[in-house]
């Protein structure tokens, strides 16, 4: 018999959320097409839409007109929702997931008087 911890089900977990892919594919190219996140997501184009929608009302991102089409921009200082991480810049995670050059990264970690870092600016395990 199948539980929540045993079975297909178990399998199909992931480490980011629809939101997280989304905003991934407009850091890699802001003029991005919805259509296109929708298949590089594995995601509908309606799904998108309404992602795209929630991401601009939370102030993570804004939306433009070029043309005939939209161009997106991240919001600069954009933090990551949950308690776990508050505080903490989603800039350091998309610039590694993107691997853009030149991209922000976290601030280097304080250190003491006698130069021994204290923490690597990773996210804590919890």
């Amino acid at each position: 018999m199948e539980n929540e911890h045993t079975g297909s089900r178990r399998n199909h977990w992931t480490f980011l959320t629809n939101h997280a892919r989304v905003l991934i594919a407009i850091a890699r190219d802001p003029g991005i097409r919805l259509r296109d996140i929708a298949a590089g997501c594995d995601l509908t184009e309606r799904t998108v839409q309404a992602i795209v929608t929630d991401l601009e009302t939370d102030g993570y991102l804004t939306r433009t007109r070029d043309g005939r089409r939209n161009r997106y921009a991240i919001a600069p200082g954009a933090r990551f929702r949950h308690p776990a991480e508050a505080g903490l810049e989603i800039a350091g995670l998309l610039a590694y997931l993107t691997g853009t050059p030149g991209a922000q990264t976290p601030p280097p970690a304080p250190t003491a008087p006698d130069d021994v870092p204290h923490g690597d600016g990773a996210l804590p395990l919890l």
